[in-house]
């Protein structure tokens, strides 16, 4: 186990009806001029909106909005979000949604005093070195960004899905109402569910040492998601099944997953370069494709750990090592498959005529390598023969 500092210190404001407190909260952390950003309306179509407003405007808290937000976010709401921060004076954010929204949020709570664009942060031209406080109504189940310190944001003119990690855009509070994510798609469900397993399987796999605490967590939390998963695609009411999706979802991104060694996300690279070339792919639908194409190209790397994961997650012993990671691959792809989740390329859209443009913007053509530090670093050569195999 490295040395390690963690730092996780957003404050949790769990159970029903939490959100009712918002103003109390926002109050509480001296925000007065306040930024609401929201994605496409359904916090509207829930009444959630309402709630909200009636509650500030009670506790004559002003507010501004920045609304629209949309899945893959882009860095133009960034920058209209911080125009709006400049104009009217904010001094607090508060994210109402899932990951593209609390992302949204971070960009411009780095950005409010940078004179540049700002997503030169993400292409890592500068480090964040002030931000605006940003508090969080949780309404999906799968980022994590709630209590992370990664901030993914797309740029379509570059055509680049690129992200930054500091703490300085952990957000100060999280409001988790399961009951808010009741109305939440079978098909968004199961992008949850993909999501919140790859944020902890790719650092389960990341290089670990003996007897590595991090990797017993981040197994328990893959476990967890699958059993309570299903529950929520065939019972969304289902509070406790909700509750524990919303859990495992925050504590597989804030790094306790994989505190005492270096993570490596692979996986997530890969898929940022799918969703970025082609952006009405979700985030989790990308990855139910990537998991286990990836799984299968690099098991051998390290098949000892495959070994366990398929013993731990699916309780599934053999005496074979080789068949003992095939079968836990195997078993995971068709969990993906049971919650209505993609498995091949294909179905994403994407051709094997693609491929090779894909890679090449990936690896900056060929010049870099996917993964570097992990198990099994992916060249030029090892990206597309992973990818066809995924078609």
């Amino acid at each position: 186990m490295i040395n390690f500092d963690f730092c996780s210190p957003t404050k949790i404001f769990f159970g029903k009806n939490r959100e009712d407190e918002i103003s109390t909260i926002l109050k509480s952390y001296s925000a007065k001029r306040v930024l609401l950003v929201y994605g496409s309306g359904s916090i509207i179509k829930s009444g959630l909106y309402d709630k909200i407003i009636s509650n500030m405007e009670s506790d004559n808290i002003e507010y501004f909005e920045l609304s629209g937000v949309r899945p893959n976010p882009s860095v133009i709401s960034v920058r209209a979000g911080v125009q709006i921060v400049k104009e009217k004076q904010i001094d607090f954010i508060l994210a109402v949604g899932g990951g593209s929204v609390i992302d949204v949020a971070k960009a411009i709570a780095v950005s409010y005093q940078y004179a540049g664009d700002p997503y030169d942060f993400n292409l890592y031209k500068v480090q964040p070195a002030i931000a605006l406080p940003i508090g969080v109504i949780l309404t999906l189940s799968a980022s994590g960004s709630e209590l992370s310190s990664s901030c993914v944001i797309s740029n379509d003119e570059l055509g680049v899905k690129q992200g930054f990690n500091n703490n300085l855009v952990r957000p100060v509070f999280t409001i988790l109402n399961p009951e808010l994510t009741y109305s939440v798609g079978k098909f968004q469900t199961g992008c949850g569910i993909v999501d919140i397993i790859s944020h902890s399987l790719e650092r389960y796999f990341s290089k670990s040492g003996n007897f590595e605490f991090s990797d017993r967590v981040a197994l328990a939390i893959i476990k967890n998601t699958i059993e309570c998963g299903s529950i929520c695609i065939n019972e969304p009411n289902n509070y406790d099944a909700r509750a524990a999706m919303m859990l495992n979802g925050s504590f597989s991104h804030n790094g306790i997953a994989s505190v005492g060694k270096k993570s490596i996300m692979p996986i997530h690279a890969i898929e940022h370069a799918i969703s970025a070339f082609k952006i009405d792919v979700a985030h989790g639908a990308g990855l139910s494709v990537l998991i286990p194409a990836w799984m299968n190209y690099t098991y051998k790397v390290d098949i000892d750990k495959f070994v366990i994961f398929t013993e731990t997650v699916f309780n599934l012993h053999f005496v074979n090592k080789d068949e003992s990671a095939k079968i836990g691959i195997q078993s995971l792809k068709t969990y993906f498959k049971s919650i209505g989740m993609p498995t091949t390329l294909t179905e994403l859209g994407i051709q094997k005529t693609d491929i090779p443009a894909i890679v090449d913007k990936m690896t900056n053509g060929g010049t870099r390598l996917i993964g570097t530090g992990s198990i099994y670093p992916l060249s030029k050569e090892d990206l597309i023969s992973l990818l066809n195999d995924a078609i």
